[in-house]
């Protein structure tokens, strides 16, 4: 009956094209580990941090100008402020907001109790079964935002699923957009590293959202890192400028490797991030009230012997929940990692890290994961078996986030006691019948059947099972419906923006 059941909906498609829902709707409480008075003395370090240790804003003068016109003391580059006036500087963000899909049905709600999963950020290399490890190229990314848009677990396309290397670096940002805004109807990210690409991020969503719903709505969002410790450059303040001044949303994401940008020491990295993202939280609220932004956290443990990040230990686990806890005093939404692993190839080890890493930040309620799926080696790499795998995984924690525990009458089944005698079977009753296709979640890439099929059926693992899934996503790819003036638009708005300038490769 199971084996029916899955062919049926493997033959559907239907779990290949479209999720159930297009995020999580948490129903299940947070896990908040730590009691009050731990929490009042994090936030008293975050607080002293604000005020008497300061923040940096370098090397962007317009920044420091505008931190001038109010209370804050500056003291070279460094800032420092009341950290009342901070907090309710922070108060002015929303504690929840709607991002905008051009697919409605693909919309998101980022904060509250809502949780949104999007894959890998950032990686220079890709690596396959077929293929091995290799710098990404516009085919990989193009196939990788094919693949996020098929993938049900998967609410969000991110942006940087991994570096275009064959495209200049001054215009791989155009493809990159074009990729996104044509391949898929999910919500995504925008450009970051220069002022000029963040406003061509917000130029092309303008034209295929139209000024008047992008006056009234969030439909990207920049996703940056401060540089750790206490230091937000002009790659931050820059996009924020562009970003927030156009009411569109921020994620502020302290990289902290503890030990080397943050103390040896859990508790005092969880409160530096905190009083980081908050800064610059408060300095979006200054360029525009009331734009959206999202506190992150990415901290990460370290081998002391080698300088190696360490993925899935206690200490980033703890930071997950901790940060949690805080950033729901303050009201901000929050940004944590997903996925995450040293390993070099999905094996035990990129499990065991990726599913503790993850599991982390889904109790501590994360609204926004990035790198929920595809992270390998670091950060480094994306792996397209690994992307499928880890996105199966993520199907499950909706329904454990999403629906919890059924106590309806119909979960509690009582007429199936009527049907079934003591010491017979439930298999064939009225209520295994109705319920039988959506009783229990399947993952589409575990095997588990008898030893005797799997034989049968090749002896494959999961590496081979995803290598086989991914490739036959790509074959059934359909490329979602897009107005064609609005695509013309967008060719021509690239064809201009890279015909204005020579090809630069740094």
């Amino acid at each position: 009956m199971a084996r029916r059941s899955r062919q049926a909906r493997n033959r559907s498609g239907q779990a290949d094209t479209a999720p159930a829902s297009p995020y999580i709707r948490r129903t299940l409480p947070f896990f908040d580990p730590l009691d009050e008075e731990q929490i009042v003395k994090l936030e008293a370090q975050v607080d002293w941090i604000i005020q008497d240790v300061g923040i940096a804003f370098r090397d962007d003068p317009v920044a420091l100008d505008l931190w001038k016109t109010t209370d804050a003391t500056i003291d070279g580059d460094i800032v420092r402020a009341p950290a009342d006036w901070i907090r309710a500087l922070c108060a002015k963000a929303p504690s929840e907001f709607i991002q905008l899909a051009r697919n409605p049905e693909r919309s998101v709600t980022i904060g509250g109790a809502n949780q949104v999963f999007a894959p890998i950020y950032g990686a220079p290399f890709v690596r396959d079964l077929e293929n091995g490890r290799r710098y990404g190229d516009i085919k990989a990314f193009q196939n990788l935002v094919r693949l996020t848009y098929m993938l049900p677990g998967l609410h969000h396309g991110g942006f940087v699923t991994c570096e275009p290397c064959d495209v200049p670096v001054n215009k791989r940002h155009l493809d990159m957009l074009l990729a996104h805004m044509t391949l898929s109807d999910k919500p995504h990210l925008g450009a970051i590293t220069e002022m000029s690409r963040a406003q061509d991020s917000v130029d092309m969503a303008e034209i295929v959202f139209g000024k008047d719903v992008m006056d009234q709505n969030c439909v990207i969002l920049g996703n940056v890192n401060t540089n750790s410790p206490l230091l937000v450059d002009k790659v931050v303040t820059e996009a924020a400028r562009v970003y927030s001044g156009r009411g569109q949303g921020m994620i502020v994401v302290p990289f902290i490797l503890s030990g080397a940008m943050g103390p040896v020491s859990t508790a005092a990295s969880v409160a530096q991030a905190m009083a980081e993202a908050m800064m610059v939280c408060a300095y979006t609220q200054l360029i525009k009230p009331g734009s959206p932004f999202v506190l992150g956290n990415f901290l990460s443990s370290m081998s002391l012997k080698s300088g190696a990040p360490t993925f899935g230990m206690p200490e980033p686990v703890m930071s997950n929940y901790a940060i949690g806890q805080l950033a729901r005093r303050a009201g901000l939404p929050l940004r944590c990692g997903g996925s995450l692993t040293a390993s070099k190839v999905e094996d035990a080890q990129a499990a065991y890290e990726s599913a503790d890493s993850m599991h982390s930040t889904m109790l501590a309620g994360a609204n926004y994961v990035l790198h929920s799926a595809g992270w390998l080696e670091g950060g480094l790499c994306t792996g397209f078996e690994k992307l499928v795998m880890d996105a199966d995984r993520l199907s499950s924690y909706q329904k454990i986030l999403d629906l919890g525990l059924d106590t309806s009458d119909e979960g509690l089944a009582r007429d199936a006691y009527g049907e079934v005698e003591a010491g017979g079977h439930f298999l064939g009753c009225g209520h295994t019948m109705r319920n039988y296709q959506t009783a229990f979640y399947e993952a589409r890439l575990s095997d588990s059947e008898n030893v005797e099929s799997w034989e049968e059926g090749g002896s494959k693992d999961m590496r081979q099972r995803a290598f086989e899934r991914w490739n036959a996503m790509l074959r059934d790819y359909q490329a979602p419906d897009l107005d064609i003036a609005k695509r013309e638009e967008l060719d021509a708005f690239v064809a201009k923006r890279k015909e204005s300038m020579e090809d630069a490769w740094y």
